[in-house]
C-alpha cells in the first residue's frame, strides 16, 4: 500500500476590506472540524489579528491557509506587499492597539514570516498536545527597502512618551480607517489616508529598527533614525491626516480619545522633526520644545508612587480614567481618609456635590479636547473631608507620565489655613517637577549652560572667590521668603564653585529628618537631583553614619572614600549611602548646621573626580559657608512662623455667617497664590434689629501688621454698629474716628452696609464706602449692575470729611457681590476690563447655588492671584 495523500490545505482570498476579517473568522472556524475543537478558538482569534493586520498596513488581497495534521493546525496569512516587515512592538496589557503580532508569539508552539518576491506570509502553528514550544521569536526589524536614505537625529526622544504617542497614532489611524470604509465623510480623500497609513507604519518600523540598533541606556535619549529620503511629502499627508483624526476624536466621530496636551505636542515634534531635517532643517531637542503648562518636558520623571508617598506636601494622583492610584500620609489626614479606603474610588469622591457636575465636564472636556485650563495653576476650592465638611485649599494640579507611557494627573492640596513648609513653590512630590513660573512667580535662574561652566571646581579658591561665594549664598538666601527656592538657589552657587553636588537635610520637631535640597552641577543621565528630595526616616539611637553622627552634633566630618558598607545598616545610613552611590562622590565633606548651639540640619558637599578631592584644607571655607548658610535657614524658617502665626489669626478672625430667614450669605477667604503672604482682606456680617449688617474691607499691606489692624477694625467696627441704630455713612465715620485712635493711624478701604426687608420681599441695600470696589448685583436673569454709589475717603485719610449713603433694591433671587481688589485686580490689564470680567463670571452663575457661585468665581477668577482676596455674596429667596 502507498503513503496516505497528505491533507489538503483549506485556502481561500478575500478582499482589502474590513468585511474580510469578519469572513476570515467563519472561514477559519469552518475548516477545522471538531477533532480540532481545543483549537479553534485560539486559530480563531490569532487569524482575526493577523488578517487586520494585513488589511489594515498591506492595503492588498489577502489569502488565508489552514492545514490540519495529525495534532497540528498550521495557518497562514498571507498578503502582497513583501516590502512591508512586521514591526513588533512591547505593549502594555491595556493598549488598544499594536497586541496582533505579541498575542500570535504568546499563544502558538511555532510562529514566522516568509517573504518571496511577490508576497509575504505570517505563519503560525498550534497543537493538541503538551509538546514542548521550540524556542522562536520574530525576525528582526527592517525598515522598509528603499534606494535612497537620509538619517535624522530625534535629540532628547523619551521613550516611553515614544510608545504611548505610536500606540495612539495607530489606534486613531485605524478608527479613521474604519470610519471612512464605513462611509463616514470626516474629509479625509481614501488616497490620503492610503499613503498616511503607509507612512505610518515607515516610521514605527524605522524607530523600532533603530531602537534594536540602538538600545538605550536611559529613558531620554538621542536616536539616530534612517528613513527614506523622498519621505517629505508623504510625512506632511501624514501630519495632515492625523490633525484631521485628532478633530474627528474631539468631536467624538471616533472611538478613540484624542491626545492629551503633551503626547500631542510629543507627535508634532517627531513629525516635524523629521520633515524639517529632510529639508535641510537642523534638529531641535523634544527637551526644548516650548510646552504649555502642567509639564515640563527637561524635567520629566517616570512616575513612581513610592516617591509620592515620602512628600511633605498633601498630594493624591489619579489616573487618565479620574481614579485615584495614590494618596501621601499628608492628604489622608487632611481629609479623614485612610490610603486603602481612597485608591481605586473616583476623585469626585474627594469633591463636594455642588462642583462634581463642574469637574466631570471639565475633565471630559480634557480627554476630548486637550484643552488644559487647570493644569499649572494655582486655584483656590474647597475638597470634601470624609466626616462631610468642606476643606478650604488651593490646588495645583501637574502631569506625569507612567513608565509606560500612560498619563498620571498629580495634585497638590495647600490647606488655605496656613501655608506650606515651604511655600507654594516647592514640588509636589519626590520625582515631580516643581510648580510652573506661571503659578507661584518669576522663576529660579537657570543653571548655566554646559559651555559656561567652571571646567573644575577648585580645591581652594582666592579671597576674592571666597568673598563672592559668601556673598553670593546670602543674597540668594537673603532675597526670597520660599525657603525652598533659596537653598536652590545656593545650591547653584556652592556647585558652580566648590563642590560638584551638594545636600541640604533639615530636622523637623520631631526629630524626622527632611531632605529639602539636593543640587548637581551635571548631573549623571536620567537622574534628576531633586527626585531624591523629601522626607527620610527618623533619627534614632541605631545610626552610625556621618549624616546622622553630624546631626547629633560632630563634625565637620571629611569624607576622603565611598560610604562603606558596613555603615549602611540602618535605613537613614542606607539612604545616605544610596545618594553617594547614585550621584557619584569620592571625596565630601558632611557638616552640621547650627542655630542657637542647636543643630537643626547638615549640609553634604561633594566632588566627584578622584583627582581633586577635598582635603582639610577646605574646612575652614566650609566652615563660612555653613554659617552663611544657617543664618539665611534661620530666618526663614523665623518669618515662616511669622507668618503662619499670622495667617492662623486672620483665618480665626474670620466670622460664621448668620442664619436669616429667607436671606442666603455665602463668603470665601484666599490668601495669595504668589506669595502665600498675609494681609489685611475681610468680610463680616451679623444681624441688628434694623436688619442684616453686611461688610468688606482691605488693610493696606501684607504683613502681620495688616492683619491686627484688619481685627481691630472689624471688632470696632462690629461694636459701633451694635451699639447704636445709625446708619451707614455714621457707622463708617464713627469708625474712621475710632480708627485715628491707633497708633499709626492705619489706611484701608471698607464698605458697611444694611439689608433690609420682611421675609417675602421687597428687599433694600443701604450702603456707604470708604474708598472701596464697587459692589455688583446680579439678577436672576444675568443682568448685571456695580453700585458706585455711596463712595468716600479711604479710612484714615480725614475722619471730618462728610460720608454719603446709597440705597439699591435687591430683586426676589438676585445676587449682590461684595468682593476685594484681589478678585479683579491685574497688574496686566486695565481695571475696566477686569470688571467686565467679573460681571460676565456671574452673569453666567446668576442662576446657581450661592456656594457653587462663590466657589466658581474663585475657579474662574481667583486663580494664580497675586493678591487676598474675599467675597461675601447675598441673596434674597422669598418663601414658595
Amino acid at each position: 500500500m502507498g503513503k496516505p495523500a497528505p491533507p489538503q490545505a483549506h485556502v481561500r482570498r478575500f478582499p482589502q476590506r474590513p468585511e474580510s476579517v469578519a469572513t476570515a473568522r467563519r472561514f477559519v472556524r469552518g475548516a477545522l472540524d471538531g477533532t480540532y475543537a481545543p483549537l479553534v478558538d485560539t486559530a480563531v482569534l490569532l487569524v482575526s489579528e493577523l488578517v487586520t493586520n494585513a488589511v489594515v498596513h498591506a492595503a492588498t488581497e489577502i489569502e488565508v491557509s489552514v492545514r490540519a495534521v495529525g495534532s497540528r493546525v498550521c495557518v497562514r496569512v498571507s498578503d502582497h506587499r513583501p516590502g512591508r516587515g512586521l514591526a513588533p512592538r512591547a505593549c502594555p496589557p491595556y493598549a488598544g492597539t499594536g497586541q496582533g503580532l505579541v498575542v500570535v508569539e504568546q499563544l502558538t508552539w511555532r510562529h514566522g514570516v516568509d517573504v518571496g518576491d511577490d508576497h509575504k506570509t505570517v505563519w503560525f502553528e498550534l497543537r493538541t498536545d503538551a509538546s514542548p514550544s521550540p524556542p522562536f521569536g520574530w525576525p528582526p526589524t527592517a525598515p522598509p527597502p528603499v534606494t535612497a536614505r537620509e538619517t535624522v537625529m530625534l535629540v532628547d526622544l523619551p521613550r516611553t512618551l515614544y510608545a504611548a504617542s505610536e500606540r495612539h497614532r495607530h489606534a486613531l489611524l485605524r478608527e479613521l480607517y474604519l470610519a471612512v470604509s464605513a462611509g463616514t465623510d470626516l474629509g479625509v480623500p481614501p488616497g490620503e489616508l492610503a499613503v498616511a497609513h503607509d507612512m505610518n507604519n515607515v516610521v514605527s518600523a524605522c524607530v523600532t529598527a533603530a531602537l534594536e540598533r540602538h538600545p538605550p541606556l536611559t529613558d531620554v535619549h538621542s536616536l539616530p533614525l534612517t528613513v527614506p529620503a523622498d519621505a517629505g511629502p508623504a510625512m506632511a499627508t501624514l501630519r495632515r491626516v492625523l490633525d484631521l483624526a485628532e478633530e474627528a476624536a474631539r468631536a467624538e466621530r471616533l472611538l478613540t480619545l484624542p491626545a492629551l496636551p503633551r503626547r500631542r505636542a510629543f507627535q508634532q515634534w517627531l513629525l516635524d522633526q523629521i520633515t524639517d531635517q529632510l529639508a535641510g532643517e537642523p534638529p531641535t531637542a523634544w527637551t526644548l520644545v516650548p510646552h504649555g503648562p502642567g509639564f515640563s518636558p527637561s524635567e520629566m520623571v517616570p512616575w513612581d508612587a513610592s516617591l509620592l508617598q515620602s512628600s511633605r506636601v498633601p498630594t493624591i494622583a489619579a489616573d487618565e480614567s479620574n481614579h485615584i492610584i495614590a494618596a501621601n500620609g499628608p492628604a489622608t489626614d487632611m481629609l479623614g481618609w485612610s490610603a486603602d479606603d481612597l485608591i481605586g474610588r473616583r476623585l469626585t469622591a474627594l469633591i463636594p456635590e455642588h462642583l462634581r457636575q463642574r469637574h466631570v465636564a471639565a475633565f471630559t472636556s480634557l480627554l476630548l479636547t486637550g484643552q488644559a485650563r487647570i493644569l499649572g495653576r494655582s486655584v483656590p476650592l474647597p475638597a470634601l473631608h470624609h466626616d462631610g465638611h468642606l476643606v478650604p485649599v488651593r490646588l495645583i494640579i501637574q502631569t506625569q507620565e507612567m513608565a509606560d507611557g500612560r498619563t498620571v494627573f498629580v495634585a497638590q492640596l495647600a490647606p488655605r489655613a496656613t501655608a506650606p513648609l515651604d511655600g507654594p513653590g516647592e514640588p509636589l512630590a519626590r520625582g515631580l517637577p516643581p510648580t510652573p513660573p506661571e503659578a507661584v512667580g518669576p522663576p529660579a535662574p537657570a543653571a548655566p549652560p554646559p559651555e559656561a561652566r567652571p571646567a573644575e571646581p577648585v580645591a581652594e579658591l582666592s579671597d576674592l572667590e571666597r568673598f563672592t561665594l559668601l556673598a553670593g549664598l546670602g543674597s540668594a538666601l537673603g532675597n526670597t521668603a520660599n525657603l525652598h527656592e533659596g537653598l536652590q538657589e545656593a545650591g547653584r552657587i556652592v556647585t558652580r564653585q566648590l563642590a560638584d553636588w551638594c545636600v541640604v537635610d533639615l530636622l523637623d520637631q520631631h526629630a524626622g529628618v527632611d531632605r529639602v535640597c539636593v543640587v548637581h552641577r551635571d548631573p549623571p543621565p536620567g537622574r534628576v537631583p531633586r527626585a531624591y528630595e523629601g522626607s527620610l526616616p527618623p533619627l534614632s539611637d541605631v545610626e552610625r553614619g556621618p549624616l546622622a553622627r553630624v546631626l547629633r552634633g560632630a563634625g565637620p566630618l571629611l569624607l576622603t572614600e565611598a560610604l562603606p558598607p558596613g555603615q549602611a545598616d540602618s535605613p537613614l545610613d542606607a539612604q545616605y549611602r544610596e545618594l553617594f552611590e547614585r550621584l557619584g562622590a569620592s571625596s565630601a565633606v558632611v557638616a552640621p548646621l547650627r542655630s542657637r548651639r542647636e543643630v537643626f540640619g547638615a549640609l553634604t558637599l561633594a566632588r566627584t573626580d578622584p583627582d581633586r578631592p577635598f582635603t582639610k584644607g577646605v574646612l575652614p571655607l566650609v566652615d563660612d559657608v555653613v554659617r552663611t548658610l544657617t543664618l539665611g535657614v534661620d530666618n526663614a524658617r523665623l518669618y515662616q512662623d511669622t507668618r503662619n502665626v499670622a495667617e492662623r489669626l486672620q483665618r480665626s478672625l474670620l466670622p460664621r455667617l448668620p442664619e436669616v430667614e429667607h436671606l442666603q450669605l455665602a463668603a470665601r477667604y484666599v490668601a495669595s497664590s504668589t506669595t502665600a503672604q498675609v494681609g489685611g482682606d475681610w468680610y463680616d456680617s451679623f444681624c441688628v434689629s434694623g436688619g442684616t449688617a453686611v461688610v468688606i474691607g482691605d488693610v493696606t499691606g501684607h504683613n502681620l501688621d495688616a492683619a491686627i489692624t484688619m481685627s481691630q477694625l472689624r471688632s470696632m467696627l462690629r461694636g459701633i454698629a451694635i451699639d447704636r441704630e445709625e446708619p451707614p455713612q455714621v457707622v463708617l465715620r464713627r469708625l474712621d474716628l475710632a480708627n485715628h485712635s491707633l497708633s499709626h493711624e492705619p489706611t484701608a478701604t471698607c464698605l458697611y452696609g444694611l439689608v433690609k426687608g420682611p421675609p417675602g420681599g421687597p428687599w433694600e441695600l443701604r450702603y456707604s464706602s470708604a474708598g472701596h470696589v464697587p459692589p455688583l448685583l446680579t439678577t436672576a436673569e444675568g443682568e448685571t449692575r456695580f453700585l458706585e454709589e455711596g463712595a468716600g475717603l479711604l479710612l484714615g485719610m480725614d475722619p471730618d470729611v462728610p460720608r454719603t449713603e446709597a440705597w439699591s433694591e435687591l430683586p426676589a433671587h438676585s445676587t449682590l457681590l461684595l468682593y476685594t481688589d484681589g478678585l479683579i485686580e491685574r497688574r496686566d490689564e486695565p481695571l475696566d476690563h477686569s470688571m467686565t470680567r467679573l460681571r460676565r463670571h456671574t452673569a453666567a452663575l446668576a442662576r446657581e447655588p450661592l456656594e457653587v457661585f462663590c466657589d466658581e468665581l474663585l475657579i474662574g477668577l481667583g486663580a494664580d492671584s497675586a493678591d487676598d482676596l474675599a467675597v461675601l455674596a447675598v441673596r434674597p429667596t422669598p418663601p414658595h
